[in-house]
């Protein structure tokens, strides 16, 4: 095991509970929603969730906010920007950015939780600019899908 990071919480007034692991094996700790009453998000429609607290993130780290699969799983509810980073120099309040897919208004309640949070090690890169580049393997330039299924032709779908 490495060294525990050690994770600076600032417990706003508004805060229902602190960011926890929900099982010793989690990756994520859970986000609870800080707020007073309900938030009712409807179909296609986004909102910004607080938690209450405020992070002191280790240099060298950044927060991941991840979605909760079982909101997606089971209310099509997710996060607007896949995964929200939080930079180890950010003081704000977290905030989490929900969108509704499904096709049922979804109501948060107080506390509910919302997302997970991963602290992970964010490397500093040098930027070398260059003239030519390595041209790694047969990939080359290959773009969106090309390692997966073949492309289709423009115009056509995967039931012509």
């Amino acid at each position: 095991m490495t060294d525990l990071v050690k994770l600076k919480v600032k417990r706003l007034p508004h805060c229902v509970e602190l960011p926890r692991y929900a099982t010793a094996g989690s990756a994520g700790l859970d986000l609870t929603a800080a707020i007073a009453e309900r938030i009712e998000l409807q179909p296609g429609k986004r909102t910004k969730i607080p938690t209450g607290i405020i992070l002191e993130i280790p240099p060298g780290f950044e927060g991941q906010v991840r979605p909760r699969s079982g909101l997606a799983a089971k209310a099509g509810v997710t996060l607007t920007n896949c995964v929200g980073t939080v930079d180890s120099d950010y003081r704000g309040e977290v905030q989490v950015l929900a969108i509704n897919l499904g096709d049922q208004p979804y109501i948060f309640e107080p506390g509910e939780r919302i997302a997970q949070l991963l602290i992970v090690p964010v490397p500093r890169v040098e930027i070398v600019e260059v003239d030519e580049l390595d041209s790694g393997n047969e990939r080359g330039a290959g773009g969106f899908g090309s390692t997966g299924r073949l492309a289709l032709a423009p115009g056509t779908s995967q039931n012509s």
